[in-house]
């Protein structure tokens, strides 16, 4: 056929595939408030991190946008019929890396011991842990200190990196985050995952492209060319950028902005549930803080203090002006995915200000007190809004709280920190593994060398910790249960955390796309198709 011919033919093709709906695979330009902190894939455990790395690494499983467990790396797995302490995992054959090197066992061997490492954000999946050996080139046994029958359930959280790849250049230790460590993979990446780094330049974007070679993608559409993602702090800014087509995705809609949104033409916006809680945590152990103008003591390590401040929180004002809706006010640090969640430990204490102060005056502060409260500003939905409304709740009760409010790669810092370097902080936490134990480990049990990792309040309590080590090695699951249970029920009354609500999301795109919810906010690009416009 002669070259106009083909020219014309194409151009035919082409038509024809406008006319039937069907669009071609495309580049994709995706914002978010904050970017990764890091790409390291175990440097740090934190939502916008694993949302970006994810794209490149990839697990022995993985949770749809819903949230159910299936099979990735791994084909399969089982407890060993006669040690149930050991779990087999059967490993997908035929991938590669980026670089182009076959996976093995190995790398699964490697990339466990690097997430139990002490600098790893990872360790506090793994503390049931014994050892990780490779039995051939596709089968990987874990043998756990006592028999963990939920220890799959966090296998979709540890990325698998390439030993040889990180032995060649010096990046076998995960990245110290919290001391300010680089190493080759904070900034460079080679996984098995659909897209291929291409340059990373922090806080200004993150450029991928399409891996051809992906040893999935007969399964997944994988139509995105070219992956970017563009971190846009400011709430205006990243919503003009869609509108005017700049971008095509947006991960986190203002809710200021959704009704906007979905009257606009050439917009669509999903919304839905995450499996996230949003609280204040609080310095309850010291014997004195530095951030309050009390001397000699810490009001926080009375409980009638912190459930003063508790009852002072007004969390349906909250969902109502600060959320616009797009919030479930909760008396509990767990979403309702998790297993050990209850409508009755859900419940919030009803605001009561005359209570709170009459609470504080018993503790000894009739005048109330003043500290600092530390905020993001760039990780959750309307973080320093909450923090501002909050602030002005406190007020109320004689607590003057001095607000400061930075970018999340400076407040995390300070929380992960041992000791910690804030007294009274936000944080939101999700539960990847959607149970109770993700929670008590990282959240309530005292800070050791592998867990208590985001505990900066404080709070050790020998009993506490050996109910929440039990939990990895419990067969008996109705025990189980109700040791979290039991748990729950002791630690709420603590007081040791404030809750404020579960949050909800909202994604706002382009018309050609429609991207749902992810519950864990991961969304899997590698999912999207591109619909006619």
């Amino acid at each position: 056929m002669k070259p106009r011919f083909l020219a014309l033919a194409a151009a035919l093709i082409g038509v024809s595939a406008l006319a039937l709906g069907v669009a071609e695979a495309r580049p994709l330009k995706w914002a978010a408030a904050g970017d990764a902190l890091t790409i390291d894939p175990h440097g740090q455990n934190e939502g916008p991190t694993t949302s970006l790395n994810q794209h490149m690494y990839e697990s022995l499983t993985e949770r749809d946008h819903a949230g159910k467990l299936g099979p990735l790396l791994a084909t399969s797995w089982r407890v060993l019929p006669d040690d149930p302490t050991t779990w087999e995992f059967k490993l997908q054959d035929g991938v590669k890396f980026h670089d182009g090197a076959p996976f093995t066992a190995d790398d699964v061997v490697f990339s466990y011991e690097r997430a139990m490492q002490p600098t790893s954000d990872f360790k506090g999946y793994l503390t049931s842990i014994e050892k990780v050996s490779k039995v051939d080139d596709l089968t990987v046994r874990i043998k756990t200190k006592g028999p963990n029958p939920l220890l799959v359930n966090n296998t979709s959280s540890i990325r698998i990196m390439s030993k040889a790849w990180a032995e060649k250049n010096n990046a076998v230790k995960a990245q110290d985050f919290k001391n300010k460590e680089e190493n080759f993979a904070v900034r460079n990446a080679n996984g098995t995952g659909p897209f291929v780094l291409v340059s990373r330049e922090a806080d200004v974007k993150t450029v991928m492209k399409r891996n051809d070679a992906y040893w999935n993608k007969a399964k997944v559409p994988l139509e995105i060319t070219e992956l970017t993602l563009v971190p846009i702090k400011q709430d205006a800014t990243r919503i003009a950028a869609l509108l005017s087509g700049e971008v095509d995705f947006v991960q986190d809609v203002p809710v200021q902005d959704i009704a906007r949104l979905k009257n606009q033409p050439k917009v669509r916006v999903t919304s839905g549930p995450e499996n996230r809680t949003i609280f204040f945590g609080m310095d309850v152990a010291s014997a004195d803080l530095k951030g309050d103008d009390v001397q000699g003591k810490n009001p926080f390590a009375d409980k009638r203090v912190r459930q003063a401040l508790n009852m002072a929180i007004n969390r349906p004002a909250i969902q109502r002006v600060v959320m616009r809706g797009e919030s479930v006010p909760t008396g509990i640090i767990m979403p309702p995915f998790v297993n050990g969640w209850t409508k009755e430990l859900d419940a919030a204490p009803a605001t009561d200000v005359a209570k709170a102060k009459s609470l504080l005056a018993e503790a000894g502060y009739p005048n109330g007190f003043s500290t600092t409260l530390h905020c993001s500003n760039d990780r959750y939905v309307n973080d320093e809004g909450i923090c501002q409304a909050a602030v002005g709740m406190f007020g109320q009760i004689g607590v003057k709280v001095n607000l400061v409010s930075q970018s999340k790669s400076i407040h995390f810092n300070l929380i992960q920190k041992n000791p910690a370097e804030t007294e009274f902080y936000l944080v939101g936490w999700g539960v990847p593994t959607y149970d109770s134990d993700y929670i008590f480990s990282y959240m309530y049990h005292t800070r050791t060398g592998s867990q208590g990792s985001w505990n900066a309040t404080g709070y050790s309590d020998k009993d506490v910790d050996g109910m929440i080590q039990s939990l990895s090695r419990e067969v008996d699951l109705t025990k189980r249960n109700a040791t979290i249970a039991s748990l729950w029920t002791k630690l709420k009354d603590e007081t040791i955390y404030l809750p404020i609500h579960h949050q909800s999301l909202s994604y706002g795109m382009n018309s050609t796309l429609d991207i749902p919810v992810d519950v864990a906010n991961n969304p899997k690009l590698k999912m999207v198709s591109f619909k006619g416009s």
